[in-house]
């Protein structure tokens, strides 16, 4: 669906608004203020990590569950990732258009390198969740509460609708934790939001597409402004490089503290926010049938990500003993970050 959508910071472009539901992805399995860039340097970090563990326990997510809310507790599902309007639109748009102006290959790869020593901080898991209470996410059009409560609200939809798996209740408390960045002193563009590759051109339904991008260098370079960029076809988005964020943080920072959960763990972490691929079907050019295989559990961790925020925040004093239990067992003691 296309809508003309004005936007007061200077953009007035032609924006695709996708709801939740409207993209089958033909899949046999799935269903459907800032501050400014702050200058790193270092060599450029190597990649890609290899993202398969031998074993791979708990083969076939049930794509059937919902997260159970209180009536009136959450609002309807349409109304989420509304970036059209809403009171914190203007904040949400700010927050893209830097992101979408300084994420480049160079970048990621710097990024990789400063953080890829995992020496920023050492504090256990528990530690990493408390100074989230001091962090609202500047991209998320959703909520305005710190986002430790998002934490326990998603780890507890999980844990409700898959009460049998208690690594996947873990990962809905850790998926966030590489927030703490911004807590670190980077900005919250290079740390939040939905993410996307570089090094080939943004497909379509990446959020602001249109009128976020004009200042990316990458677009203007030969390679990177194609579709398939500097990507082989079906190369697997084990080999692709991602915008910088929580997202391919945490998931390095798990496997270098070498967190005893199962390969769809660190999946979910690393593409949770790769909205893009796993809600509206775009960079299939680029995925083999390792990412399709991992998709439904993608799928299934977005529907907590995503439709468990409320205004209600959960009991967390009640809740932190069971998931201190879950740390002990699968990430226990003082980490590297």
């Amino acid at each position: 669906m296309a809508r003309l959508l004005t936007v007061t910071l200077g953009c007035i472009s032609l924006l695709y608004l996708q709801l939740p539901g409207a993209l089958s992805l033909g899949l046999a399995r799935s269903r459907p203020p800032t501050r400014h860039r702050a200058e790193v340097t270092g060599p450029n970090a190597e990649f890609p990590v290899d993202l398969r563990p031998e074993e791979t326990p708990d083969p076939d997510p049930p794509l059937v569950s919902q997260p159970d809310m209180e009536p009136g507790a959450a609002k309807d599902k349409d109304s989420f990732r509304n970036y059209t309007s809403g009171p914190l639109l203007d904040r949400v748009f700010a927050t893209y258009k830097l992101m979408h102006t300084w994420q480049t290959v160079d970048f990621v790869r710097r990024k990789h390198a400063q953080f890829g020593g995992f020496s920023y901080k050492r504090m256990t898991v528990m530690e990493a969740v408390d100074m989230l209470d001091g962090l609202v996410d500047e991209s998320d059009p959703d909520v305005d509460f710190p986002n430790s409560f998002h934490a326990f609200q998603t780890a507890e939809g999980i844990r409700e609708a898959h009460p049998d798996k208690d690594w996947f209740h873990l990962v809905g408390l850790l998926h966030d934790l590489g927030k703490v960045l911004a807590l670190a002193g980077e900005p919250q563009w290079a740390v939040v939001g939905d993410t996307f590759p570089v090094g080939c051109r943004p497909q379509a339904s990446v959020v602001f597409r249109d009128c976020t991008f004009q200042a990316n260098p990458d677009l203007q370079h030969p390679l990177y402004s194609t579709e398939l960029g500097m990507y082989q076809p079906h190369c697997g988005l084990e080999n692709v490089l991602m915008s910088w964020g929580h997202d391919e943080y945490m998931y390095r920072m798990m496997k270098f503290n070498k967190f005893a959960l199962p390969p769809e763990a660190f999946y979910i972490v690393r593409f949770h926010s790769f909205y893009p691929w796993h809600k509206f079907g775009d960079y299939q050019q680029l995925c083999n049938e390792q990412d399709l295989a991992m998709l439904p559990w993608v799928q299934e961790f977005n529907k907590f990500d995503l439709y468990t925020k409320s205004s209600s925040l959960p009991d967390v004093a009640a809740l932190r003993p069971y998931y201190q239990g879950l740390v002990d067992k699968y990430c226990p003691g003082v980490l590297c970050w």
